[in-house]
């Protein structure tokens, strides 16, 4: 018939899903992965390279240190380039080429791809708020200012908190924008990659209060001396 003669085949769920002026993506799986991880791993090299040369200003900062500053340099290129982007485009998505990173991970969460409210509302607040405060947390590193760690503090329960609604919201979904257990758009996209932002910022929370609270014992102390 006619109509079956224009539906368009997707690979996103759930599979009956209208999706309005959609084209697929003209690049393998594959090849969006390695440009997006290329990207990464540029900006880690870079960040180790800028981390050493101040160093010699500041002494040096540690491994563990160091891929805390990569962690927020990359931080602020996803939300404020990738997140940013789908935010002001995400209209155009299903039929523009260039946003294949979005497309490809709507196959693991479609609600990408057709505009969902509450996915716009998170991504445009991660974007406009959490991307500049975690460009300013590389800063503030780097160059050892004394409110270092609050920032840290700021962007983790920004980030956690924005990951937690993100899966929640989905949960409640029923997970029906995905495929459940899918090896690569369940596990590696929805789990991993996405959990990410639940792990690392959780790790932070832990280390930016331990700093915090021993900054607090030390004013503490000099109080009661002074007593």
């Amino acid at each position: 018939s006619v109509f079956n003669a224009a539906v368009v085949h997707h690979p996103y769920w759930p599979q009956n899903l209208e999706i309005k002026n959609y084209v697929p993506n003209d690049q393998p799986s594959w090849q969006i992965l390695t440009y997006f991880f290329s990207i990464v791993g540029i900006l880690m090299v870079l960040i180790w390279f800028v981390a050493g040369w101040q160093s010699k200003t500041w002494g040096p900062f540690g491994t563990w240190r160091t891929l805390i500053i990569g962690w927020f340099t990359v931080c602020g290129f996803i939300h404020g380039v990738v997140e940013g982007w789908f935010v002001l485009y995400h209209m155009e998505i299903p039929g523009d080429n260039p946003f294949s990173h979005r497309k490809e991970y709507a196959k693991a969460d479609s609600r990408y791809i057709i505009s969902d409210n509450c996915i716009i509302c998170i991504e445009a607040i991660t974007a406009w708020f959490f991307s500049p405060l975690s460009l300013w947390t590389v800063v503030a590193f780097l160059s050892r200012q004394s409110h270092r760690y609050v920032l840290q503090l700021v962007v983790s329960v920004g980030q956690l908190y924005g990951t937690v609604l993100y899966y929640y919201s989905e949960y409640r979904d029923g997970f029906c924008h995905g495929e459940m257990w899918h090896p690569l758009y369940f596990w590696f996209y929805f789990v991993f990659l996405s959990g990410l932002w639940f792990i690392i910022p959780s790790i932070l929370i832990w280390d930016a209060w331990k700093h915090l609270s021993a900054c607090q014992r030390v004013m503490d102390a000099n109080k009661v001396k002074k007593y």
